[in-house]
């Protein structure tokens, strides 16, 4: 137990972190699924895609430095997705970013620029590769329910695991790995894991290739989960780049979805994607950075939040850190407010941004704050309460029955 705590300490104090979706599909500026929603040819989508990903303004270190003006604390970039074009100069085939496209490595510079930052380096990959002759349909509507036979089953298994051996020898010390695309089963993923945890023994992996792993994640909700979890979330409604998808989240939006992961005591992966070029949009860093800027005074909620008793509430988000409890008003409730949720004795409140006391006064199971501002121009207002004990609360709910 104690050597699980100290593999996944930083994980918890992270809390928050930017998943990149790049590859060759961000030529054609339609989504990473393209290849399978257009039902295009390897060969096709060799002269579209792959040779028009040249990645000429290709920075990573941008990248971390946006990251850290984000607030984030760690990275996962797709070093191979379901298209089966990786980005490092893979042995295991020809289709890849060294000898196609960049014609170069492109997993060395990330890695380099994310540790430089500060930052911990985690890898996506898919095991899905549906330009690989073995895997059982590209252009499925579905996942594939099976395997053509057994001797390609075992021939697929021994490449993606001698690709996943590459990427966890060649690039020094990945702090969390994020497996993905691992249908159809049987994918022998108990031995891959094994392998991965020898050459790797302190990485942090997630749940889709199944056990044992050390964090469960929900995908494009936030959604809690025993034990460690993550959601990951995108900006806009595509992970790879789309030059049409204008449906950007507001940064309001983007702070509510850390909020309600820290909530719960989980991590938000939230996703960028870059163009072929290399390039982050600059609407995706724009929102990055305007949240970013209210975590620079308001971020100490954030590391090692644990999951908040407190559910009752539709005027603020509530996230608990040891024996503070944060009230955190992204819409102002009025210059007074009145919490009847707060089983504890308030030891002292506070505006976090400005370190200013709060007025407050507490009668029984009722607490009021006083002085909250009724108009603001940033993007929520935090007030930490300093109790007691361990934060509790007054009533359990055990239903997701609202009265209307």
């Amino acid at each position: 137990m104690e050597t699980l705590k100290k593999r996944t300490d930083w994980f918890e104090e992270a809390r928050y972190g930017m998943f990149v979706h790049w590859g060759a599909y961000s030529a054609l500026g339609r989504g990473e699924w393209v290849l399978n929603r257009e039902r295009i040819s390897k060969e096709e989508y060799t002269r579209t895609a792959v040779e028009v990903f040249k990645a000429e303004q290709y920075d990573p270190a941008s990248w971390a430095e946006l990251a850290r003006d984000a607030g984030m604390k760690y990275m996962v970039l797709t070093t191979r997705h379901l298209d089966g074009f990786a980005l490092w100069e893979t042995d295991q085939d020809d289709f890849h970013a060294g000898r196609l496209g960049p014609k170069q490595d492109l997993i060395r510079p990330y890695v380099e620029a994310v540790r430089s930052a500060g930052l911990r380096v985690g890898f996506y990959y898919s095991a899905a590769n549906l330009n690989h002759p073995d895997y059982p349909g590209a252009f499925e509507r579905d996942w594939p329910l099976g395997w053509h036979d057994e001797n390609a089953r075992k021939r697929f298994v021994k490449y993606y695991r001698a690709q996943l051996r590459e990427l966890m020898t060649r690039y020094g010390k990945i702090d969390l790995l994020w497996f993905d695309g691992c249908i159809p089963t049987p994918i022998d993923g108990e031995e891959t894991i094994a392998m991965v945890r020898e050459l790797q023994p302190d990485i942090l992996l997630n749940d889709r290739l199944g056990s044992p792993f050390d964090f469960a994640c929900s995908e494009q909700i936030i959604l809690a989960k025993d034990g460690l979890w993550e959601a990951c979330m995108t900006l806009n409604d595509n992970w790879g780049f789309h030059v049409g998808d204008n449906s950007w989240k507001s940064p309001e939006t983007v702070l509510k979805m850390l909020l309600s992961s820290a909530k719960d005591g989980g991590n938000l992966l939230l996703n960028v994607g870059p163009r072929a070029d290399g390039t982050i949009p600059e609407v995706s860093a724009d929102i990055l950075r305007e949240v970013g800027k209210w975590l620079r005074k308001n971020d100490e909620f954030l590391p090692r939040s644990v999951r908040s008793p407190f559910t009752w509430n539709n005027s603020s988000i509530v996230t608990v850190r040891g024996s503070s409890v944060y009230l955190h008003f992204i819409h102002s409730p009025g210059s007074v407010f009145r919490w009847a949720e707060l089983r504890n004795r308030v030891l002292g409140a506070t505006f976090v941004t400005t370190g200013m006391p709060a007025e407050f006064k507490q009668e029984g199971e009722l607490l009021w704050l006083y002085g909250l501002p009724e108009e603001t121009d940033c993007l929520a207002i935090t007030i930490r309460l300093d109790v007691d004990c361990v934060p509790a609360l007054v009533t359990e709910q055990k239903t997701f029955w609202i009265p209307g």
